[in-house]
């Protein structure tokens, strides 16, 4: 039986965190010079993912109350890059996240003008499929643009960089919902709170895609049961031993201890 196996996009394949600095950057130009810092900024922002990004139709703000999705807020880079270091009070910080969403919203098919993390990672996903026979989904919660829809920008996207007939799912709940009922056997991901939910929610092994040898992040991952990679190729990598060794459950127990999962 083909593996399933699950891509989500921003962060994994689409570099979303540089396309909206870069709009960003267009409409306040640079508040710091301290680029290390702007990191931090990220992994606090996706932190917050209760509180920032996204507008609804027509308000310009998400509803109160309304709980934001994952990939929208997960995936925010800082407006500021380090509104600390800036002194930007956070009203004015988050007013101007909430410029640039507008912006982005506003922009036609701006999901087709990102560029990937990895020039060659969707020509080999592609190439894979086809040599194992893995059945492969494109997984997000993208916010709909001006132009065409979500899932077209996406499908165009991908086939772009390589992968022809892409299935394309844009969900607006759980990824670990999603990863149950695709069935599931494996998720890659760049978020570890999607990933504890695809092991809370389904049979599938997630793989969190920890870069910048952030050890931390590894090993509070590990623990949980949620296996890491450093990139995205090096997550093929796995994907490509863990095929192999499907049907070998000593090898595919011995690739699990070294990869994180349980």
């Amino acid at each position: 039986m083909p593996l399933r196996i699950g891509f989500d996009m921003d962060g994994v394949l689409a570099d979303f965190g540089q396309a909206f600095h870069e709009v960003e950057t267009g409409l306040f130009g640079r508040v710091s010079a301290d680029e290390p810092a702007r990191e931090e900024e990220v992994q606090e922002t996706k932190a917050r993912r209760s509180e920032d990004a996204g507008l609804s139709e027509g308000s310009g703000r998400k509803p109160e109350g309304t709980r934001l999705e994952a990939d929208e807020s997960e995936k925010i880079p800082a407006v500021i890059e380090d509104a600390r270091v800036a002194k930007i009070p956070a009203g004015e910080t988050r007013r101007r996240r909430d410029l640039v969403w507008r912006n982005i919203q506003s922009t036609p098919n701006f999901w087709l003008t990102l560029k990937p993390i990895d020039a060659d990672a969707v020509r080999r996903i592609h190439e894979m499929m086809l040599r194992h026979r893995w059945e492969v989904f494109f997984i997000t919660q993208r916010p709909k643009t001006d132009g065409d829809t979500v899932q077209r920008q996406t499908q165009r996207w991908l086939v772009e960089q390589g992968f022809d007939l892409p299935s394309v799912l844009v969900l607006t709940g759980s990824r670990g919902a999603a990863a149950g009922a695709l069935r599931l056997d494996y998720h890659v991901d760049d978020n570890a709170q999607n990933c504890m939910d695809v092991i809370s929610d389904s049979r599938a092994k997630p793989i969190l895609i920890v870069p910048d040898a952030d050890e931390v992040s590894v090993k509070s991952a590990r623990k949980m049961g949620v296996g890491t990679a450093r990139s995205i190729a090096e997550c093929l990598d796995i994907l490509e031993q863990a095929t192999r060794a499907h049907t070998h459950p000593a090898l595919l127990q011995r690739l699990a201890s070294l990869v994180g999962w349980r």
